[in-house]
């Protein structure tokens, strides 16, 4: 069974930093991929950002140059690092892991994290 667990939402003003972090037991097969989601009050679950096992990431436009995403293979672990942190950002984030588990793509949700940044 795999298992999602986040951290490190809270409330922060704007021009902040926060540091989420989401931490993946179980049976993990590699390679995998994952990301970061957000959901704002009222509207759809976005992308945020995602991360291949070899490291490669992708950012949503509203997100670059303010959020990095990295990961530790060992401890099955990714983080999000959010700075310059606007009102906008608000939201729950959740964390997923996309893998390949019998032939079959697999994809696993975190539990969510709320972040809210204040004016």
């Amino acid at each position: 069974q795999v298992q999602l667990v986040e951290s490190g939402g809270g409330l922060v003003q704007a021009g902040g930093s926060l540091g989420l972090s989401c931490s993946a037991s179980g049976t993990i097969f590699r390679p995998n991929t994952m990301a970061w989601y957000r959901q704002p009050p009222g509207k759809q679950r976005e992308l945020v950002a995602v991360i291949g096992s070899d490291g490669d990431t992708a950012y949503a436009d509203s997100v670059k140059g303010r959020f990095t995403i990295f990961r530790d293979n060992v401890k099955n672990t990714v983080y999000l690092q959010m700075n310059s942190l606007k009102p906008e950002d608000s939201a729950v984030y959740y964390c997923k892991l996309i893998m390949q588990v019998a032939g079959s793509t697999r994809n696993y949700w975190g539990q969510g994290t709320q972040v809210t940044v204040s004016p």
